[in-house]
């Protein structure tokens, strides 16, 4: 498969969840929102791929200034919408 020849848009957050037995990850482009699930084991393969794919990357182009804080809440929440 050529990856350069698959459509593709700009992912402008992801939000991922878990319960007991799966994750879910959703992507969300502009108004559109698509979710996925996946068992625990290709969660973890696919977080180890990110990784695996990031460090490839850094590699060629140098470190990626980003910084993870996990627990910050959207300004905007479900709860808010009804108001």
């Amino acid at each position: 498969m050529d990856l350069n020849k698959i459509p593709k848009q700009f992912c402008e957050n992801v939000i991922v969840g878990h319960s007991g037995e799966n994750f879910v990850t959703a992507m969300i482009v502009g108004e559109t929102i698509s979710a996925y699930a996946f068992t625990p084991q290709h969660m973890k393969r696919l977080a180890q791929n990110l990784a695996h794919q990031v460090s490839e990357f850094e590699k060629i182009n140098g470190t990626i200034n980003a910084t993870w804080t996990p627990g910050i809440e959207s300004p905007i929440q479900t709860k808010d919408l009804g108001k």
